[in-house]
């Protein structure tokens, strides 16, 4: 590509529907809301397609609409299903960090001390046993189990992407944050102010943080690029594929 208005549109109208969400749940306006939240991961994953970013992450992204979606109705079955849309987009994250991951500490001749990893399994590790075992009691039965199995994958995928380096990490690590505040919602725990909007504009930057650091993996790895929003400056070739990073 050259003027590339297609990302750059899609991108801006991603963050506008985000933005326009984001209003929705500090106004109170259920009906906003209704209307923003399903737009958001299909716009993501428009721009990842067109991009030409990696299939198996637009199909992450739209496994994230499809929970999001559910998650809008107010009922038990829609909320387990919703999980286990999310529970299928972190497998493919977790294909993803394997894929580019492995391509990532290649590069870095080895990847980080082995210090720091064991630090690193040591944390998530502590985060999900202390997590589940504070909830355990205030869950309601029949979601014990469904939680508990979901917060393994939402861990694994979030420890995982710390293989492709800070961004991927920080990503990861909203992702579990975004949806323990959600677990602690569903145990009835006293929440802050606006426990939507946390949920939501921590989740929206997890998404966008993990979809930006596949697109540069996957960049790297073909080795070909372009620029993105004059963020991030790389030089494309026209006989290849191009998948850059998108700015901030």
């Amino acid at each position: 590509m050259t003027g590339r208005p297609a990302p750059t549109l899609l991108l801006g109208a991603f963050a506008l529907a985000a933005l326009g969400d984001l209003v929705a749940l500090l106004a109170d306006s259920g009906l906003g809301h209704a209307v923003f939240k399903p737009l958001l991961m299909p716009l993501l994953a428009a721009y990842v397609a067109a991009e030409r970013g990696p299939r198996l992450l637009i199909v992450a992204l739209l496994l994230g609409w499809g929970g999001d979606t559910l998650l809008l109705l107010d009922a038990e079955p829609a909320f387990l299903a919703g999980m286990g849309s999310f529970a299928a987009g972190h497998i493919c994250y977790l294909v993803l960090f394997k894929r580019y991951g492995d391509t990532e500490r290649s590069a870095r001749a080895g990847g980080p001390p082995h210090a720091r990893g064991t630090a690193l399994v040591a944390a998530y590790a502590l985060a999900l046993v202390g997590t589940v075992a504070l909830l355990w009691p205030d869950l309601p039965a029949d979601m014990r189990g469904p939680v508990a199995g979901y917060s393994v994958l939402l861990t694994a995928m979030a420890f995982r992407a710390t293989a492709l380096g800070l961004t991927a990490g920080v990503g990861g690590a909203l992702f579990l944050l975004s949806d323990t505040l959600i677990a602690t919602g569903v145990a009835e725990w006293p929440q802050l102010p606006r426990p939507d909007f946390a949920i939501m504009l921590t989740y929206l930057a997890a998404q966008y943080l993990l979809a930006r650091a596949l697109l540069l993996a996957d960049h790297q790895r073909i080795g070909t690029g372009t620029e993105v929003n004059s963020a991030d400056s790389t030089t494309t070739t026209p006989s290849a594929a191009t998948s850059p990073r998108a700015g901030t």
